[in-house]
């Protein structure tokens, strides 16, 4: 997916857009990211240029900004060029500041998980094309959407409810794709699903994953992912 640039007349919505995604991805995670995505916030909505797509800010604004010591700033700004939130477009020199650029494309990619939680009319807005992909089938080989498959079998566990929950929202889906999936242990805020085949793995990673994760996170929002194995 390639965002516009927010500029021109659609770009206040576009920016609240994006702003919405970071609050939302960042409510459903732990405090850690909770706190980075604040700071990030914080730079794009004191000093970040969104037409000329520049943040020309030195280490000690930003550490007054964000309440912390030069140290610390360094090693945020580094962890966020890692992940590929900024861009170093321009490296500093005696005299003058860095210049960074953001991503504001891989920033939604990295929130796409929780754009459910946000809203249907949210997702079609951000991204059209997947909602008419969604609902034409998501790839050439068609899901079994005639099994409905058993209702599942409640035991208390995060899975069992969120099978609860993805039966009760698509009895079609959760019997073509859901029912199968066996939950084979939580590591790290992760939690991994075996699935009977590599295909069915596959599919459900590729095509599903987004629905799976927006279950699981109305009951345990410490969750962070999802793994799907064959």
């Amino acid at each position: 997916m390639q965002l516009p640039r927010p500029v021109g007349r659609e770009a206040a919505s576009r920016k609240y857009d994006i702003l919405s995604a970071l609050m939302a991805f960042a409510l459903a995670k732990d405090k850690h990211v909770q706190r980075q995505v604040l700071r990030v916030m914080a730079l794009i909505t004191t000093r970040y240029n969104w037409q000329r797509d520049e943040l020309t800010m030195g280490q000690g604004e930003i550490a007054r900004l964000w309440s912390v010591d030069d140290r610390t700033v360094k090693r945020e700004m580094a962890r966020l060029r890692a992940q590929g939130w900024l861009v170093l477009k321009r490296q500093g020199a005696r005299g003058r500041v860095s210049v960074y650029g953001m991503d504001l494309n891989r920033m939604l990619e990295d929130t796409r998980p929780a754009w459910p939680l946000i809203g249907e009319d949210f997702i079609a807005r951000l991204d059209p094309k997947a909602t008419a992909v969604e609902g034409q089938g998501a790839s050439n080989v068609v899901p079994l959407r005639g099994l409905s498959g058993p209702a599942p079998v409640p035991d208390g566990s995060v899975w069992a409810m969120a099978q609860a929950w993805l039966h009760q929202d698509d009895a079609a889906i959760y019997g073509a794709w859901f029912h199968a999936l066996t939950e084979a242990g939580i590591e790290a805020n992760c939690l991994t699903l075996a699935a009977p085949t590599r295909f069915h793995a596959t599919y459900v990673a590729t095509n599903l994953k987004d629905r799976l994760l927006a279950a699981l996170w109305r009951l345990e929002p410490s969750l962070r992912d999802v793994r799907i194995i064959g």
